[in-house]
């Protein structure tokens, strides 16, 4: 399995579509990490950036996220991408939470343009961790 997380300064970035890096973890089959490698993010939002088809590249098939909207989510499923919202703290610490079976879905969408132009308003509501 291979897990990627948005990441700023070691921790789940709360703004997915904000990015600037990703931290993709190889996960062994006894649920270890084995590898930890790192993806400079392309300007633009998570949605436009075409940074699911580069995760996908790389095997990736769960992102493990802070906040994310719609769009970016969208094209993640699209690639072949997982995704559990809501998570926050370390990113390593993160990763060894879902493998211990302590991370769910909090089931919510960032309503926010996360730096997307979709030529409509949007609403800016983020979930209390």
């Amino acid at each position: 399995m291979t897990i990627a997380i948005a990441e700023q300064d070691g921790n789940v970035n709360e703004h997915f579509g904000h990015t600037e890096q990703y931290v993709v973890y190889t996960i062994s089959p006894e649920n270890r990490i084995v590898k930890t490698e790192y993806l400079k993010s392309d300007s633009g939002c998570g949605c436009h950036s075409g940074i699911a088809e580069k995760l996908a590249s790389m095997g990736v098939t769960l992102m493990l996220a802070g906040n994310i909207g719609a769009g970016a989510i969208q094209h993640l499923y699209m690639n072949g991408i997982d995704v559990i919202r809501g998570c926050s703290g370390n990113t390593t610490d993160v990763v060894q939470a879902f493998l211990n079976g302590q991370i769910n879905d909090n089931n919510q969408v960032c309503h926010h343009h996360d730096g997307c132009d979709h030529g409509h308003e949007h609403d800016h509501h983020h979930p209390v961790n």
